[in-house]
């Protein structure tokens, strides 16, 4: 272990709150509870803002594989401060073969990101196509954060309803995307659901979790809840 990453663990551990952990080691059941150290997001976030104006932060995204959970999130963090869209890039697809959570995966949101979505919407096509768990996932939630508003394509969905998985964690953001998507593109996307063409665990899950939100309308629920295949 180098001085850096000696020195970045040793930062973790003292922010370490054990109740948090045991608490968050059960959202995240794929990951050891070993690598879990329990350091509460608003911390780290803090802690990165910080860290990522040294060098010390260059050097550390550079050492992959990280031992602990917290590292991971540390580097997501940190990549989102990367103000050159290249160099972001270029780091991003470094890191995502290091990502094994759903946690990891989704808090990751690289500022640049907003000024280059047409360089963007091209890195996408190509990680939604990836044999990798949480690459594919972190596409869908590219699509899902940036891509539903004024930048929205019918092509979109269109990419995502294609994707084909066993993969709990790729369907569970399958079923998030078409949610999102029903509460902000409504008729666009109703007749992805009317004609059935998502798997059918998906397919429940995305209605019910559009049942569950705010941004959709009593009788859009009502009539969502018609079309659950039972």
């Amino acid at each position: 272990m180098s001085n850096i990453e000696k020195k970045v663990v040793e930062s973790l551990f003292s922010m370490q709150d054990l109740d948090y952990k045991a608490f968050h080691a059960k959202l995240i059941p794929n990951v050891k509870e070993e690598t879990i150290i329990g350091v509460r997001t608003p911390e780290l976030r803090k802690y990165a803002k910080e860290f990522s104006k040294t060098e010390g932060a260059k050097e550390f995204i550079k050492m992959l594989p990280h031992k602990y959970y917290e590292e991971n999130n540390l580097h997501a963090f940190i990549l989102e401060q990367i103000k050159d869209y290249d160099e972001c890039i270029t780091e991003v697809e470094r890191f995502l073969p290091y990502v094994d959570n759903w946690a990891t995966c989704d808090m990751m949101a690289p500022k640049v990101f907003k000024k280059h979505f047409p360089e963007l919407l091209e890195k996408i096509k190509v990680w939604i196509k990836s044999d990798d768990t949480y690459t594919v996932r972190f596409a869908i939630g590219m699509l899902m954060k940036y891509f539903l508003d004024d930048e929205f394509d019918i092509a979109y969905p269109e990419m995502v309803a294609g994707v084909q998985s066993d993969e709990y964690y790729i369907n569970m953001m399958i079923a998030w995307y078409f949610a999102t998507a029903l509460a902000k593109q409504y008729d666009s996307i109703l007749p992805f659901i009317e004609n059935k063409e998502l798997e059918t665990w998906t397919h429940n899950k995305a209605i019910q979790k559009a049942i569950e939100s705010r941004r959709v309308s009593q009788e859009q629920k009502d009539y969502l809840r018609t079309l659950k295949i039972k």
